[in-house]
């Protein structure tokens, strides 16, 4: 498995050959730490390809097999192989029943891909990822509570409510100016959505000494 200085060894299983060849693609062109061992269009092919056990799988929710996607996703949990399960669609039961199952991420096809290649490093690390969109619909009864921001949203909540310009923010996670950017307009819409507007940066600095990411000199907390 990857150590922080060897590529992710990723897998992808998606039977739609279009979208399988242009992840293909991007990922190889756009992402340095990541590599792509195996690329299929079934379960089985997965699981019989020579690259196997990877890092991490990208898998296709809906691959039109009889084989559940929570009996996949522990099988791949047990060979050791983190989870990012994709959709074309966000049903909050499913979304539920395959994170409860072990996936570390749920994104749905329609994701920005800088988003698609930051699931797979939170996975690597052993953090759920789900898109902004989802979250929402399936913590759409927690409207007027704390939205659940996930580990690498919280840490850049805390340096951006602590003063940081964007940029510094991206170069101390490691990550672009475009992805930070990109979590920045995540966590303002969970906000939203429970009914906080945290539009300025100084509403969310305010927001995030309220909710604890942050204590109130601006320190982060818990990076």
């Amino acid at each position: 498995m990857a150590t922080p200085e060897e590529p992710i060894r990723l897998a992808l299983v998606d039977d739609h050959k279009m979208l399988l060849g242009a992840l293909t693609e991007w990922i190889r062109s756009a992402a340095d730490d990541i590599t792509l061992v195996a690329a299929v269009t079934t379960w089985p092919e997965l699981l019989t390809s020579p690259a196997f056990p990877v890092d991490v799988v990208l898998l296709d929710l809906d691959l039109k097999d009889s084989i559940p996607v929570s009996l996949k996703i522990s099988t791949l949990k047990t060979a050791g192989v983190k989870t990012v399960v994709m959709s074309t669609y966000s049903e909050p039961n499913v979304v539920r029943e395959a994170l409860a199952a072990g996936a570390l991420g749920y994104l749905v096809k329609s994701e920005d891909a800088e988003m698609i290649v930051e699931a797979i490093r939170s996975a690597q690390r052993g953090e759920q990822y789900v898109s902004a969109e989802l979250d929402l619909a399936i913590n759409s009864g927690d409207v007027g509570g704390v939205p659940k921001l996930s580990a690498q949203e919280r840490r850049v909540m805390a340096l951006y409510g602590g003063g940081e310009p964007v940029k510094s923010v991206a170069y101390q996670l490691g990550i672009s100016e475009e992805t930070a950017k990109s979590y920045l307009k995540r966590i303002r819409e969970k906000y939203r959505v429970a009914g906080f507007d945290v539009g300025t940066k100084v509403a969310l600095r305010k927001r995030a000494i309220t909710d604890g990411i942050i204590v109130q000199d601006g320190s982060p907390l818990g990076l």
